[in-house]
């Protein structure tokens, strides 16, 4: 065996929940907001995948950090650590994000079903794939499931070959990706507040510290292996973040290729995104697009009620986990079948899937500065995290990512009522 296969071998054992949060993190709402940022405003876009990447990796190590450290979620942490109301705070501007994220995934997935089979109800699709997911969840362990649907999303890389097949002008593809471009009006701030609020989701820190313990618990390891197992978390963690933010930009550049040349700025149907993808798949774009949809969404909707269901569960000392079995977590599957179920009723509230999907981006890039904010603290905490505070990079990049996380949402909000 030779020396970069066993290396290979090694690197990719490492690769566990940040690969997964990384994946996640490409949900349909995230592949929706990309896919009207890159139609409404063609390349102008690419430089927020640029400025997310190490602004989410950061946010995210912090996450794992304090789970490898503390052994609790992020719940567990507050309620252990700070008073109850900052708790209260968290799970206020966390938990309606959230379930408006699983009701508008739900929605894109039963839209991708309608559009193969136009002579079946959107809504049969939502209801089937709900229950789907609720059986799957409460009968499956978690890292089972992401094993297999991770392939589905192999569909997500077709994405990257598109723009190679027209002459582009690749000098303005490199001026937009590293030089920002802004616009002050209130639908540019949307889709900026969107693509920041999709990529930096207040989810995802639920679920990066809850599931960082769990593994911990599954392959029992110590915190210190010669520092190695902080170091893996790192490597696993940037992983899953770079193909997150791969994605991202590719998503923007073909639909700023393809959707914006053909003019057609404004994605109000499922079809009008697929149509990103003919230009390599004709007709079985429609096909691809859906499976990314419905493999994202497979993927992501267990992540989103579990990071609901920790959050509550560890607020109430109740027993959690993904991996248990039902009768060894009965809180936890009950919060997470009524999240599905909040979340599928939301359907019927006559938002189109598409819009819902956006503005549920919208919603976190609204309430993540406060998620942040209250990370940044805990990190920085040393009654908490003992010697494994925040390096100075760390707290840079929180920092940053704090600061235009708020300022994008105030000049949203600003320009909404000016």
């Amino acid at each position: 065996m030779s020396k970069w296969t066993i290396k290979f071998k090694k690197f990719f054992n490492i690769l566990g929940p940040g690969l997964v949060t990384g994946a996640s993190d490409d949900d349909p709402s995230g592949i929706a907001t990309y896919s009207q940022a890159g139609a409404a405003y063609g390349l102008s876009t690419l430089w927020t995948s640029i400025v997310a990447f190490p602004l989410m990796a950061g946010i995210q190590q912090m996450c794992a950090r304090i789970g490898i450290v503390t052994q609790r979620g992020l719940s567990g942490v507050i309620k252990q650590h700070y008073p109850r109301p900052i708790l209260w705070l968290m799970m206020l501007f966390s938990f309606p994000s959230i379930v408006m994220n699983i009701g508008a995934d739900i929605a894109g997935m039963g839209a991708v079903g309608n559009m193969l089979f136009p002579s079946i109800d959107a809504s049969f699709f939502s209801v089937t794939f709900t229950l789907i997911l609720l059986v799957m969840i409460i009968y499956l362990p978690y890292h089972r499931i992401a094993s297999i649907l991770k392939y589905l999303c192999i569909a997500l890389f077709f994405y990257l070959v598109v723009p190679f097949l027209y002459d582009q002008d690749w000098g303005k593809i490199a001026y937009s990706t590293f030089v920002p471009h802004i616009e002050m009006n209130k639908e540019y701030l949307a889709v900026l507040v969107g693509i920041l609020g999709t990529t930096i989701s207040p989810y995802l820190f639920l679920w990066q510290t809850s599931v960082e313990v769990e593994e911990l618990k599954q392959k029992k390891k110590r915190i210190y292996i010669n520092g190695r197992l902080l170091s893996d978390m790192r490597q696993d963690v940037d992983f899953g973040m770079a193909f997150s933010g791969l994605v991202m930009f590719f998503i923007i550049l073909t639909t700023g290729t393809v959707l914006h040349q053909q003019g057609i700025t404004q994605i109000d149907t499922v079809e009008q995104a697929a149509k990103a993808l003919q230009p390599l798949a004709g007709d079985a774009a429609y096909l691809l697009f859906a499976l990314g949809v419905i493999g994202t969404g497979l993927i992501a909707i267990p992540v989103l009620c579990g990071s609901v269901s920790y959050l509550i569960t560890e607020s109430f000392d109740l027993p959690e986990g993904l991996d248990k079995k039902f009768h060894e977590a009965k809180a936890f599957y009950t919060v997470i079948a009524v999240s599905l179920i909040i979340g599928l009723s939301l359907n019927y509230i006559g938002i189109s899937p598409v819009k819902a999907l956006i503005y549920s981006a919208i919603l976190y890039g609204l309430t993540a500065p406060v998620m942040i904010a209250i990370i940044l603290h805990i990190s920085n905490n040393k009654k908490v995290m003992g010697k494994h505070t925040n390096s100075r990079i760390a707290n840079v990049l929180g920092f940053i990512a704090l600061i235009l996380m708020t300022t994008s949402a105030v000049a949203l909000i600003y320009f909404q009522f000016a």
